[in-house]
């Protein structure tokens, strides 16, 4: 009879840890962002042309915004070995230990050949210091009605593309690329 006190008391014990551990967790995805690491593109042309370069820094996310002065059509944006110059395929160095390849298909000049966006500092078209992802931006050049860049960044991390209307008749392609998996 004294056996029977102890093993009701073993078995209670045991289904109140059953009951107290719980599974084992899964992680939320950072910030409830759901985004992949695959290439991204749409291969439609645009008659726009690329006329700024600007970046920013959201809590989840560091962004990079190509404006256009008309609506964005094409793009393709992916991670690769090297990012190479429009061209002449020549590498172009960046800091970070991941690079995208970023291709807007709209030129960088108009239809007589003048540049709607010039860059003064082709290896750093924005100031990334500080920025949580990005460590360097820098341009790829404009060949043939493309327009490259390249994006240096701390990891091969998620990211999401998409193009927004405006300001006035012109849009803008927007990269984000989060902080975390």
């Amino acid at each position: 009879m004294k056996k029977f006190p102890a093993w009701l008391a073993a078995v209670l014990l045991m289904c109140g840890l059953g009951v107290l551990m719980s599974a084992p967790a899964v992680a939320a995805p950072y910030c409830g962002l759901v985004w992949g690491s695959l290439a991204k593109s749409d291969a439609a042309m645009s008659s726009a042309q690329v006329t700024n370069v600007r970046t920013g820094q959201h809590y989840c996310f560091d962004r990079l915004v190509i404006d256009l002065n008309g609506p964005v059509k094409g793009y393709t944006v992916r991670y690769v070995p090297a990012v190479v110059q429009d061209g002449s395929g020549l590498p172009i160095p960046l800091r970070g230990r991941a690079f995208m390849q970023i291709t807007v298909n709209a030129p960088a000049y108009d239809t007589s050949g003048s540049a709607t966006y010039n860059p003064a500092d082709k290896n750093e078209l924005s100031n990334v210091s500080g920025y949580q992802t990005f460590r360097q931006v820098a341009w790829a050049g404009s060949f043939e009605g493309y327009t490259s860049l390249g994006l240096g960044v701390r990891g091969r991390l998620p990211f999401r593309v998409f193009a927004l209307d405006g300001p006035g008749a012109g849009s803008r392609l927007v990269v984000d690329v989060a902080h975390f998996w």
